[in-house]
């Protein structure tokens, strides 16, 4: 037997033995009792059945939300104690909604990723697997075998430095790099970007300019912010012509730090500028795989920075990476 029957049995005895002393004393006492007592039983298995209902109701749209119902309509659970437990729901749908529109943005934008990543490590591929059949004749000359070589170990470090930088970009959007708090001295890091640079800009003919404040110091990762102004300075680096001038200036303000890096390049084109900074995104200036620039975003955004590109009023293209945290 349910609790509910147990309930209204017990009611029903208790009726029962409330009329039956009443008809000791008055019938119509009695009789009245009874009826008021029958009508009250009756309102409130009324009442029950009701709300009975509308809790099958409730299930129903949770049911409907279970089996992806893009829309469900809880107005009819705004009164009674019923309420609360419909304004939850509400609120997980809402939350549920929002993380599978995540997960659904997520697996595109891995989906793209890997299609881009792939494109990209097909070409290397596709030249080694050329050298290889070339090495594989005995009749190479010595000189022409050393090329093939030396062209192998440029593409094996080539997709060496994508499957790096990609596996420390998805690291750092999932939260899982640890980064270094260290006192970076701004004119130091400058100086050991410039030189990772130095007989490349000078093969161009490119030359460097420095201006900045002095004694300009932050807390940040040294190394990553090191690799990340590289990856800035090369891509200023292979879009200057010859002859031309990448200028780096760092200076500070009451809000911020800040390192401007500029080109006498082509600049960006407006339907590229917004687009930049996306991981295999090539436009009129990138040459290259179209992710070091993401990866330097990614470094910078992750220790409370930002990174902007723009055309410079001169001419030429422009990076400012302003840094918020633990300014000294």
């Amino acid at each position: 037997m349910t609790l509910k029957k147990r309930c209204l049995i017990f009611q029903l005895i208790i009726i029962a033995a409330g009329t039956a002393v009443c008809c000791i004393t008055d019938l119509r006492s009695a009789i009245v009792l009874l009826a008021s007592a029958l009508l009250m039983l009756l309102v409130q298995q009324y009442t029950e059945k009701k709300r009975n209902k509308r809790i099958l109701d409730l299930c129903d749209e949770i049911d409907k939300i279970l089996h992806g119902a893009d829309t469900v309509n809880f107005d009819d659970f705004r009164e009674d104690e019923l309420s609360i437990l419909s304004a939850e729901i509400h609120k997980m749908t809402i939350r549920l909604r929002e993380q599978n529109s995540a997960l659904k943005n997520e697996k595109v934008t891995m989906k793209v990723a890997l299609e881009d990543m792939s494109h990209q490590l097909r070409t290397p591929l596709t030249s080694m697997m050329l050298i290889l059949e070339m090495l594989r004749d005995p009749e190479l000359p010595r000189t022409e075998r050393m090329r093939h070589i030396r062209e192998m170990t440029s593409l094996l470090s080539q997709m060496q430095w994508i499957l790096e930088t990609l596996l420390n970009i998805s690291r750092m959007e999932a939260g899982a790099v640890t980064f270094r708090k260290q006192d970076i001295n701004a004119a130091e890091l400058i100086r050991n970007a410039a030189d990772s640079i130095a007989i490349s800009l000078e093969l161009k003919g490119v030359a460097l300019k420095i201006d900045m404040e002095n004694d300009i110091h932050f807390i940040a990762d040294s190394e990553y912010c090191t690799e990340a102004l590289i990856n800035i300075l090369k891509n200023c680096m292979e879009h200057t012509p010859e002859g031309g001038t990448i200028t780096v200036r760092a200076y500070s303000n009451p809000l911020y730090k800040c390192i401007t890096v500029s080109d006498t390049g082509s600049g960006f084109t407006p339907e590229a500028l917004p687009h930049i900074f996306e991981r295999f995104y090539h436009d009129n200036r990138k040459n290259g795989f179209g992710i070091g620039l993401a990866f330097a975003r990614s470094v910078i955004i992750s220790q409370n920075g930002s990174l902007q590109a723009r055309n410079s009023p001169q001419g030429g293209a422009e990076f400012e990476w302003r840094i918020f945290s633990d300014v000294k």
